[in-house]
């Protein structure tokens, strides 16, 4: 998935407008435009269309994080991402929605991609581990739609 495909899914998962995005974003304190962000979230063919980079997208996570969870003042800021992976962006989400093993499972069951734990985990470890494997589109694209269905709901 492309960094704005994911940005776009967010913005419709949390059922947010633009201006809210760039507060998020602002929360890992860095600095991005309503103008920036509104560009992101064009289709590719849409005039004023701007591809979204690593560092947007690992600062609107981490952003997520501190939304949904709140920001701890007394501990130093954790490093940003700077090249973001699916894995990587799974890991957010997974802290950012405080999801456990069986929640992963529940929700990918939902979007119709049944996985085990030790398939899930996997996803987790760590680039180099004998276990570790790549999270693939697929596996991104259908954990955002049920993610999105069991924020938002039943389909529309």
């Amino acid at each position: 998935m492309t960094n704005n495909d994911v940005l776009r899914s967010l913005r419709y998962l949390l059922a947010i407008g633009d201006a809210k995005l760039v507060e998020i974003c602002q929360l890992a304190d860095y600095p991005v435009t309503l103008e920036q962000i509104s560009a992101c979230l064009l289709k590719d063919d849409e005039a004023g269309y701007q591809p979204c980079n690593d560092a947007l997208l690992a600062h609107v996570l981490e952003g997520l994080v501190f939304y949904k969870r709140g920001k701890d003042e007394s501990r130093a800021p954790l490093p940003v991402a700077t090249r973001l992976s699916n894995n990587i962006v799974l890991k957010k989400l997974r802290v950012a929605f405080e999801l456990k093993d069986d929640d992963m499972q529940a929700i990918l069951q939902a979007a119709d991609l049944p996985m085990t734990k030790a398939e899930l985990g996997a996803l987790f470890r760590k680039p180099g581990h004998k276990h570790y494997r790549e999270c693939g589109d697929q596996v991104l694209r259908n954990f955002l739609r049920g993610l999105t269905l069991r924020e938002r709901g039943s389909r529309d």
